[in-house]
């Protein structure tokens, strides 16, 4: 274990890693990838030039700069050999187009979420968040330690597509609204830009629910073709300027309590790696699973503060009659999703028995801390 976390520090420092110390890095913790052994020393002189494509505005702080790290990341563990382009949303594909690029092959790599898919994929939506679900620190326990990865590629594999998580935003606010929300009677008719299972939620509490990616969320919300919005945090929504288009900032975000982010690989791509670039891809991946936690965690608290402090936004916390009902709507939906797939049906058994587990614990561990602490 020691070996393990001295070899992941310098891989988490170096500007320049050879590919020889990621190697020793999977080797030290049993990694093997795609059925492929890594050989320690193996050289190749090719060099592979992908696409990575997103559904994020480019460069915006947090969610569009983790692809371009995790490029920067493999371009330099690899000296070079597999050299990745990131094009932001709209570049090359439109924002919700990723998962069927990357698929078709039309680029290489894709950063998203996999509740983008769920028209395509209902049960997708369960790897990224659930309403009143797992927080971030069990959302990655059920991936990396639960069985939740191995479900998660079973799913996309007749898509020619091999995913890993993509780090976490932690849990979200409620939105921004340009009415108060006293009751539910407050959200009958509310045009809201709210994706995933949450959308679904929204719309039996009475909603409208309306798919909008990043880039177009600022203008509908100022122009009044949706009435509130839902982002990410404080971090983001002030990149956004989401605070000058709506005047009411709600917590807590019951929609999305531990949202994962997800790249996406072309399979095909995957397979021409040679094992010690797979194992650069997989090491880099994991490290920004790591780092965009703790980015958001560290930028959130800050960026709230020049809110409230600077532009006089009113945080709001929405009543406890409107939180039962949305949670009770909540496991309907997610009672419903699985259906009669039993892919589908393993993966929400699967979520909710560790999620059940994990929830046990957290009552005596992290939950009576904060209380104690509060």
């Amino acid at each position: 274990m020691t070996t393990f976390l001295t070899a992941r520090k310098t891989l988490l420092n170096s500007a320049a890693i050879g590919f020889a110390l990621v190697v020793g890095l999977l080797a030290g913790c049993g990694g093997n990838t795609a059925g492929n052994t890594v050989v320690a020393g193996a050289e190749s002189s090719k060099t592979y030039r992908w696409k990575l494509i997103t559904t994020w505005p480019k460069n915006l702080p947090g969610l569009g700069t983790a692809p371009e790290e995790l490029a920067d990341r493999i371009r330099a563990m690899s000296n070079g050999r597999l050299d990745i382009k990131v094009y932001g949303a709209g570049e090359l594909v439109g924002a919700f187009e990723i998962f069927d690029a990357v698929s078709q092959g039309t680029a290489e790599m894709g950063h998203g979420a996999a509740y983008y898919w769920r028209g395509k994929l209902p049960v997708a939506a369960m790897f990224a968040t659930v309403p009143f679900g797992m927080n971030t620190t069990e959302m990655t326990g059920w991936l990396h330690e639960g069985g939740g990865l191995e479900l998660w590629r079973e799913l996309y594999e007749p898509f020619n597509l091999y995913p890993f998580p993509g780090g976490n935003t932690g849990v979200q606010m409620a939105g921004w609204f340009n009415k108060e929300i006293n009751s539910l009677a407050d959200l009958q008719g509310l045009k809201m830009r709210i994706p995933g299972l949450g959308g679904e939620v929204l719309q039996r509490a009475g909603g409208v629910p309306v798919a909008l990616p990043g880039g177009d969320v600022f203008t509908s919300l100022q122009t009044g073709v949706i009435d509130a919005t839902e982002w990410v945090g404080p971090y983001n929504d002030l990149a956004l300027g989401l605070h000058t288009v709506a005047k009411y900032y709600y917590y807590p975000g019951w929609h999305e309590p531990g949202p994962s982010l997800e790249t996406l690989v072309n399979k095909e791509a995957w397979a021409s790696l040679p094992p010690d670039l797979q194992a650069i891809v997989e090491a880099a991946c994991l490290t920004m699973d790591t780092l965009v936690p703790a980015e958001f965690t560290a930028r959130n608290a800050a960026a709230l503060q020049t809110m409230l402090d600077e532009h006089g936004v009113e945080l709001r916390r929405l009543p406890d009659d409107v939180l039962d009902r949305l949670q009770e709507l909540s496991v309907e939906v997610v009672d419903e999703m699985a259906g009669d797939d039993p892919l589908s049906q393993r993966v929400v058994a699967s979520y909710r028995d560790f999620a059940e587990r994990a929830k046990t614990y957290s009552k005596i561990s992290e939950q009576a801390y904060i209380n104690a602490r509060d």
